[in-house]
């Protein structure tokens, strides 16, 4: 039989078209298999470069901690909080935004998370140190304090649970209180000792999410959209616009004055001035060393003795009122000089108008005046000096025990996104000057916490990235 004829049932040709059938399954099975191992080649590179993005997110944080040292060691001297600034402004102590590490373009960057102490509108987030002194402490505010912060859900029990967890109870109310405790899950005791972070608030009897957060679930000041968005996403709002945050905004556990000089002598006691005590001779010799005459020094002298047969001085702006100084003398000597109590006091120069609210002898008028005050004389903010221009002597007396012009702990609130905006870290470190030398006293790691950098940051990070 010739080729030619072949017919198409023939079985070699029917033989052949077998074979071109499974050459070409198996091209089509090796193409698959190619494009396969290529996603997910491509799949690794991306998981690896993520990887790296967030490991340089990681590294950018800690040179946002190294950077806050150095900020903290040479401008944060005797109390003073640094001012911030955005590049190039030449008067600012120091950068807050989109710092970069490294020389190129695409570098990690971070920011430093912050407030704004006159709570101006803002619906980006505010980037700064934050001055702990700002807020109330956990473990010197009163009950009557923390029940008149804001929240909707904040009830003088659990204001008076927060007093109780810090406070050491006697056998009997100490047992009554363990019974509290002991019906919730997991069962616990009560502490009876001092508060070591803002979050052990979680351990408090009565506490809930919504009461310690508020609608600020990822803690960065501002508003973001799912926190105005109803019940369509986490975390449940009243989407009226405004920004409602928890008990976690306004309190700290770490707010604290040094007991002596930066040069390492005693601060002047101005809780006991007798003229037989040394505290009266240290004083004496402050006012000649920081150039007040002798004439005026002892001037001075007399009305304070003149005062403290009535009554002890219980605070500094007591003190102040007291001698008659005028604000330049009192600004020369306020650094030098403490009072019986030095743990927890609120720096009216860095104090919200919410936290000012909640200070005795203040309430929300005189907070709202203190805040205008503040805005229109910055300059005047070198002492407690200022808030005589406000508030009756009457009202500095009660409100005397709980505050300062001082600040000597600094949170920084460190968020950074690795190369290219890939990547992302936050961490929040909270450091101590009382000694002189920055140093860390807490940390903690808030990236679980979500996205802080707002809106605006994540739109230029987009339009950055090759």
């Amino acid at each position: 039989m010739t080729p030619a004829t072949l017919s198409f049932a023939d079985p070699l040709r029917r033989q052949r078209g077998s074979v071109l059938i499974i050459v070409l399954w198996i091209c089509l099975g090796l193409v698959v298999l190619v494009l396969y191992f290529a996603d997910s080649t491509n799949s690794e590179l991306q998981a690896a470069a993520n990887r790296v993005g967030e490991i340089e997110a990681r590294q950018a944080v800690a040179a946002g901690t190294r950077y806050t040292a150095y900020i903290l060691n040479n401008y944060a001297i005797d109390g003073v909080v640094p001012d911030s600034g955005i590049p190039p402004e030449p008067t600012a102590d120091y950068y807050s935004e989109a710092l970069q590490v490294g020389d190129d373009p695409g570098d990690p960057r971070f920011w430093f998370i912050g407030r704004d102490v006159n709570n101006l509108p803002t619906t980006e987030p505010v980037f700064c140190l934050v001055d702990e002194a700002s807020k109330l402490n956990l473990n010197t505010a009163t009950a009557t304090m923390l029940a008149a912060l804001p929240m909707t859900n904040m009830t003088s029990d659990f204001a008076a649970a927060i007093v109780g967890w810090r406070t050491r109870q006697s056998q009997s109310s100490g047992s009554a209180l363990s019974s509290a405790y002991s019906t919730l899950n997991p069962p616990r005791l009560n502490k009876g000792a001092p508060f070591e972070s803002v979050d052990e608030l979680r351990l408090v009897y009565g506490a809930t999410l919504d009461l310690l957060f508020g609608e600020d679930t990822n803690l960065n000041g501002t508003l973001d959209p799912n926190e105005d968005d109803g019940d369509q996403s986490p975390p449940h709002d009243n989407q009226d616009g405004q920004l409602q945050p928890g008990l976690f905004e306004y309190v700290t556990a770490f707010s604290n004055q040094p007991t002596t000089t930066r040069t390492g002598g005693p601060r002047v006691d101005i809780s006991n001035l007798a003229p037989n005590n040394p505290n009266f001779q240290r004083l004496t010799a402050l006012l000649t060393r920081k150039g007040i005459s002798a004439e005026r020094g002892a001037g001075i002298l007399q009305n304070l003795n003149r005062a403290r047969p009535q009554r002890a001085f219980t605070s500094g702006a007591d003190f102040m009122l007291a001698s008659g100084m005028t604000e330049s003398e009192f600004a020369l000597i306020h650094t030098s000089i403490m009072s019986f109590s030095s743990a927890g006091l609120i720096n009216v120069n860095t104090a919200s108008e919410t936290v000012l609210a909640c200070i005795p002898g203040v309430g929300l008028s005189s907070a709202a005046s203190l805040v205008t005050y503040r805005l229109a004389n910055p300059t005047a903010l070198t002492s407690l000096f200022w808030i005589t221009h406000v508030l009756s002597p009457a009202a500095i007396r009660r409100a005397g025990p709980y505050i300062t012009d001082q600040s000597y702990q600094f949170s920084a609130d460190i968020a950074a996104v690795g190369r290219f905006g890939r990547g992302y870290h936050r961490e929040r470190v909270v450091f101590d000057t009382t000694m002189g030398m920055p140093r860390i006293i807490y940390r903690q790691d808030l990236s679980s916490y979500g996205w802080a950098l707002g809106t605006q940051v994540r739109k230029t990070l987009k339009t950055a990235k090759p």
